[in-house]
């Protein structure tokens, strides 16, 4: 990165010792997984995201095909689980959430707790509704470069919504935003 893209980048961040506070809105992705929704978990999953503070941009259901499993997954292809978590995953329509929010990557991937539901603490998404690996009730992008070409994948750009929120002053202090 050049001199000039790091100092674009870290504008991007409010100064605090030792710290970096992202000072703008991320948008992340959420796949509201099968098992979740047969289990009718989908409000539930949604309720607490809003409820944290997140604002909702981009909803909707799709069947996932073996394509864009293969493409989303091409990082565990190779492993043996793989043909597992593809059938799992087109057992019915998954719902697809953009979520937006200061450092939202890190706030969400942060709710759904870690991987294996019955190791996931407590209080978090999977930990409170997950006993699994397979059937852990969300994905959710692990950074900002994975956000951005998941988002790329799974919605077109006009079905993402930039909106102003009326409560967004009762979220954030007038200096994050």
């Amino acid at each position: 990165m050049t001199a000039a893209g790091i100092s674009l980048f870290l504008g991007k961040f409010k100064s605090v010792p030792n710290i970096l506070i992202p000072t703008f809105m991320e948008k992340t992705l959420v796949i509201i997984k099968p098992g979740t929704i047969q289990r009718g978990l989908i409000g539930e999953v949604i309720r607490r995201f809003e409820q944290k503070g997140l604002q909702l941009c981009g909803l909707k259901m799709v069947q996932l095909t073996d394509e864009i499993l293969s493409e989303h997954y091409a990082h565990i292809a190779q492993k043996p689980f793989f043909g597992r978590i593809k059938a799992a995953m087109e057992a019915c329509p998954v719902i697809v959430v953009c979520l937006k929010g200061l450092g939202a990557v890190q706030v969400v991937h942060n709710m759904a707790g870690g991987t294996n539901g019955r190791e996931a603490a407590m209080g978090t998404i999977r930990g409170d509704y997950s006993m699994s690996v397979q059937w852990n009730i969300i994905h959710t992008s692990d950074s900002l470069e994975s956000a951005e070409i998941e988002l790329l994948r799974f919605f077109k750009p006009e079905e993402i919504f930039d909106y102003k929120q009326s409560y967004i002053e009762y979220i954030y202090s007038t200096d994050e935003v």
